[in-house]
């Protein structure tokens, strides 16, 4: 990253990681369920220095701070005050954001709501949407759920690299970097994840909604990425997505499962196309009943 700087939000510091500080537009990123923003480091350097990309850390991961109160502060509506919080703060008001699994959801929470959809000017989810697979978020769940302690370095890195297969690194390298980055050490000498555990209360905590009613509501410009071996989303859902906003622009990445890091050109690209597509203001498309009586209307 080129930068990094803390916004408080309540009791608690929020880090965001930027790269491109200077660049003429902005989005945002958002990180899955148990990583950071450190995630979207390739993602930004293919969008290049015209774009500033602001990765936040969500609370109990990363460079954020961990709550005293998870109950509280790991559900996504403390998310969608903390993301409005940092909007504000860098005096974004409209922005088109990017984000993967549990980033992507609050971006799409986000959007269907009043008070905030005018925040969003344009979405990507990637690998997740309002129908996932129950099975796959039940294995986030109970994954996610309990401390990993690890004696080595080395065995944690084994372990991210079979539980984060779907992220579909291609070197050795890319693989080293990413357990770096994921990785503390205990007060033991051990090592475990950068995250708190009890963000797997979120499972317990959060209030279940009609998540289909929020993606009927969006009005945004929307794209879709689906890992093609995704256990979260499967094609099938996707193409219930399109039938809801048939507008919906998607994308299939090989090789991956849930979920893509949106680091090799197959995948930043054409979400890059995306990010300067030209799409009508809002307020300029017509209902879909009014288009279609156009139509009928012309014969």
């Amino acid at each position: 990253m080129d930068d990094l700087t803390f916004v408080r939000v309540r009791e608690l510091d929020v880090a965001v990681r930027i790269w491109h500080p200077d660049a003429p537009r902005t989005l945002v990123a958002w990180h899955g369920l148990a990583r950071h923003g450190g995630d979207f480091a390739d993602f930004a350097r293919r969008l290049g220095p015209g774009w500033r990309v602001l990765a936040p850390d969500t609370p109990g991961r990363g460079l954020s701070s961990w709550s005293l109160y998870p109950a509280h502060d790991y559900l996504y509506s403390h998310y969608m005050t903390i993301a409005v919080a940092l909007l504000d703060h860098f005096r974004l008001e409209r922005v088109p954001w990017v984000g993967t699994s549990m980033g992507g959801l609050l971006g799409m929470l986000l959007a269907a709501e009043t008070d905030t959809a005018a925040r969003i000017e344009r979405l990507v989810l990637n690998d997740v949407g309002p129908e996932l697979d129950p099975d796959g978020l039940a294995a986030l769940g109970t994954y996610f759920g309990v401390p990993h302690r690890f004696g080595r370095f080395r065995d944690l890195a084994a372990e991210l690299r079979r539980h984060y297969e779907g992220f579909g690194p291609r070197s050795d390298d890319a693989w080293r970097r990413l357990a770096l980055d994921s990785a503390r050490r205990l007060p033991d000498g051990g090592w475990t994840y950068h995250y708190d555990p009890r963000i797997g209360e979120q499972f317990i905590h959060d209030t279940p909604r009609d998540t289909w009613a929020d993606w009927r509501a969006i009005r945004c410009p929307l794209m879709v990425v689906r890992g093609a071996a995704s256990p979260l989303l499967k094609a099938e859902s996707v193409e219930r997505m399109r039938e809801a906003q048939p507008g919906l622009i998607t994308l299939e990445a090989a090789d991956c499962g849930h979920a893509p890091m949106l680091d090799r050109p197959e995948q930043a690209g054409p979400v890059a196309d995306f990010l300067t597509r030209d799409f009508p203001a809002v307020g300029q498309r017509s209902p879909w009943w009014r288009r279609a009586l156009a139509r009928l209307r012309q014969g």
